[in-house]
């Protein structure tokens, strides 16, 4: 299966939407220079297993998970030693735990017979193993530095409509968008201060706009104060 490219930059916006774009990341640059995962990791595979075990689950649920987790196996071969039935007490504390339990014994062991038992770092191989889709692939490649690469969560999607910079109906469009309108300088960056600014700041039920830093940037601040 053929796997789907980061989406090329091409879009046209107006002069005048390009410079508040630029000023908008602008702004997140004074606000955290070099944003990191929350995710804890301390490999290539560590972080594949990291992002896998935090689809539907908190950054904070998976590290609490990963501290014991990674404490008896960092490596393939270690994990792929635990088996299922090892590992699922070590992280049956996430949701999705025995899916996931699977799925991470299975990526370990197509690691260790396909791939001399380092982590492939491209993004078919990623994407080739269980449990591992795009968006995994995208924020592995973006936080290791090989490819700038946006993975839109719930808290991107919210927080690129918010701000305009995307009317996209699926993560897919949303994806593109940004690709098309973040100024390259912050590409490898965008994808942080969009999760965190969600995670944080824009909240989905009642947004922190009375205090939100980039709240006179922002076309929907309006909508939600006082409200």
């Amino acid at each position: 299966m053929a796997v789907k490219k980061t989406p090329v930059r091409k879009k046209r916006i107006p002069p005048k939407e390009r410079a508040r774009v630029a000023e908008l990341f602008d702004h997140f640059a004074t606000l955290s220079d070099d944003p990191k995962t929350e995710l804890h990791f301390n490999s290539p595979f560590t972080l594949v297993v990291a992002v896998a075990l935090s689809a539907q689950a908190t950054d904070v649920q998976v590290n609490k998970a990963t501290e014991k987790l990674f404490a008896v196996a960092d490596t393939p071969r270690a994990m792929f030693d635990l088996g299922v039935d090892g590992l699922i007490p070590l992280i049956n504390s996430i949701g999705l735990f025995r899916n996931k339990a699977r799925n991470v014994i299975e990526l370990s062991r197509i690691i260790l017979e396909q791939h001399g038992g380092q982590t492939p770092l491209n993004r078919e191989a990623l994407q080739a193993l269980p449990g591992v889709g795009r968006k995994t692939a995208s924020v592995v490649l973006n936080e290791l530095g090989i490819e700038p690469a946006i993975a839109v969560d719930t808290h991107v999607f919210r927080v690129a409509h918010r701000l305009k910079l995307s009317a996209g109906k699926t993560p897919d469009a949303v994806e593109a968008d940004l690709m098309a309108v973040v100024p390259e300088p912050y590409l490898t960056r965008a994808h942080h201060w969009l999760i965190l600014h969600g995670r944080y700041v824009c909240l989905a039920r009642k947004p922190k706009c009375q205090t939100c830093p980039i709240a006179e940037l922002c076309p929907s601040c309006e909508l939600f104060i006082g409200g």
